[in-house]
C-alpha cells in the first residue's frame, strides 16, 4: 500500500475514533466501571472493533497499570484502531468535554449550586446501574462461562468486596491469573488480534524509560526551579504515575498534592469533587479544576498543564505495556493465566456493580424504576447507551421529583 494512501486511511480512522469517543465523553456518566460498560457496548457489541476476549485483555492489562483504567483502555482501543494518532484522538475525544466543564466550574460554574440530589443527576446514576449490569452479564457469558471460570469470578468478587482497596483489585486479578494458569485450559489466539497493536518493542522500551526518567527527575527539577507551572507538572505527573485503581482512588493523592501543600483550599477542593460527580467522562479531569485554581498563572493554562501531566503516565504505560502483553498472549501458559484474569475482571465488575454503582445509583423506588427501564432499553430494545443515558436523565428530572 502506498505511504500516502496508508496515512489517509489512518487519518480517516482517527477521525472516526475521535467522533465515537467524543460522543462517549459527552454521555459516559457513572465513573470508570460504567465507562468500561459503555466501551464494551460501543466497540465490542456495536462496531466490533475488537473481540470480547481482546477487550478483556485490555481491561486486565490496564487494571495492572497505574492510572485511570477506563481512559487507558480507551487509549489502547484508539491505538489499535488508528495508531498513535488514534490513541491521541481517543484521549482528546473522551477527556475534552469533562475537562472543559471542570474548567468552567473553576471559573465560576459553582454558582449553579449543584447539590447531587437533582432528579436529572439521580437518573444518570440509575442509568449507570443498567449499563454496568448489562456489561457484567455480557462479559460473564463469554469470560466466566463454565464452573471453573465462574468460581474464579465469584472469588474475585469476594476478595474485592470483603477487602475493599485498590490493592485488593490488583490482587484479585493476580490470583485469578494464577488460578487460570493452574486450573484452566488455554484459549486460542488469533493473528488478527496480535497485528492490531502497532507498537514496536523498541518504542515500548523508550516509553518505559521516559516514564521512569520523568518520575525521578521532575521532583528534582521542581525543587531547584521554583516555577509554578513546573510544580504543577511534578505534582500531577506523580499522582498519575502512582495511583492504582483509578477513579476515586486518586482523590487522597490529589488532596495531598494540592490542599496539603496549600495550593488549593479545602472548601474549593470539596466543591470541585462534587462538580466532578456531575459531569461525564473520566474523574481524572478533576485535575483541570485543581490546576485552574493554582495561583501564579492563568486558569486555562493551569488546567491544561495539570490535565496533560496527570494523563501522560497513562499514555506512556499503555505504549510500554501493549507489545509485551501481546507477546505473552502467544504463550499457552500466558493464555491460561489471561483466561483466569478475564474471569476475575468479571468478578471485579460485578463487585463494583454492587458498590459503588448500585449502592449510590439506587436510592429509592424511583431510581429503581429508572434503572429497570434503562436496562430493558439496553438489553431488549437494543438502544444505544448514550440514548439510554439521556433518556434516564430526562425521566429522572420528571419522575424523581415526584417519587424519590
Amino acid at each position: 500500500m502506498p505511504h500516502d494512501v496508508h496515512e489517509s486511511r489512518v487519518g480517516v480512522r482517527a477521525l472516526e475514533v475521535f467522533r465515537v469517543f467524543l460522543l462517549l465523553g459527552l454521555t459516559s456518566f457513572g465513573g470508570p466501571v460504567a465507562h468500561l460498560g459503555y466501551f464494551r457496548d460501543a466497540f465490542v457489541v456495536r462496531r466490533q472493533w475488537l473481540t470480547e476476549a481482546a477487550y478483556a485483555d485490555l481491561v486486565a492489562l490496564c487494571q495492572f497499570l497505574p492510572g485511570p483504567a477506563s481512559s487507558q483502555v480507551g487509549m489502547a482501543i484508539g491505538l489499535r484502531r488508528a495508531g498513535y494518532l488514534g490513541m491521541a484522538a481517543a484521549w482528546v475525544g473522551f477527556t475534552l468535554p469533562s475537562a472543559l466543564l471542570m474548567l468552567g466550574f473553576a471559573l465560576g460554574a459553582r454558582a449553579i449550586g449543584v447539590t447531587g440530589d437533582e432528579g436529572w443527576l439521580l437518573g444518570l446514576k440509575a442509568a449507570a446501574v443498567a449499563v454496568v449490569a448489562h456489561a457484567v452479564i455480557g462479559m460473564a457469558r463469554t469470560l466466566a462461562a463454565g464452573p471453573r471460570r465462574a468460581t474464579i469470578a465469584v472469588a474475585a468478587l469476594a476478595v474485592v468486596l470483603l477487602l475493599p482497596s485498590a490493592a485488593s483489585q490488583v490482587a484479585a486479578i493476580v490470583l485469578g491469573a494464577l488460578a487460570g494458569l493452574l486450573w484452566l485450559s488455554a484459549d486460542p489466539v488469533t493473528d488478527e488480534e496480535d497485528e492490531a497493536v502497532p507498537v514496536r518493542r523498541r518504542t515500548a522500551l523508550t516509553a518505559l524509560t521516559i516514564w521512569v526518567g520523568l518520575l525521578i527527575s521532575l521532583p528534582v527539577l521542581a525543587a531547584l526551579v521554583h516555577d509554578p507551572t513546573l510544580g504543577i507538572v511534578d505534582s500531577f505527573y506523580r499522582v498519575g504515575s502512582l495511583v492504582f485503581g483509578g477513579g476515586h482512588v486518586v482523590l487522597p493523592l490529589l488532596e495531598a498534592e494540592t490542599v496539603g501543600t496549600g495550593l488549593v483550599g479545602h472548601g474549593d477542593f470539596l466543591a470541585g469533587y462534587g462538580a466532578a460527580q456531575a459531569v461525564p467522562g473520566p474523574l481524572f479531569t478533576f485535575s483541570a479544576y485543581l490546576g485552574a485554581l493554582v495561583p501564579g498563572q492563568s486558569a486555562p493554562l493551569g488546567a491544561l498543564v495539570a490535565l496533560l501531566a496527570i494523563f501522560l503516565p497513562s499514555a506512556l504505560l499503555v505504549v510500554a505495556g501493549l507489545p509485551f502483553w501481546q507477546r505473552l498472549r502467544r504463550s499457552a501458559r500466558a493464555r491460561r493465566a489471561l483466561a483466569g484474569a478475564g474471569a476475575a475482571v468479571v468478578g471485579l465488575l460485578a463487585a463494583a456493580l454492587y458498590d459503588p454503582v448500585l449502592t449510590q445509583g439506587i436510592t429509592g423506588a424511583g431510581t429503581m424504576v429508572v434503572a429497570a427501564i434503562a436496562f430493558v432499553a439496553l438489553t431488549v430494545w437494543k438502544a444505544p447507551a448514550w440514548a439510554v443515558v439521556i433518556g434516564a436523565s430526562v425521566l429522572g428530572a420528571g419522575l424523581l421529583q415526584i417519587v424519590p
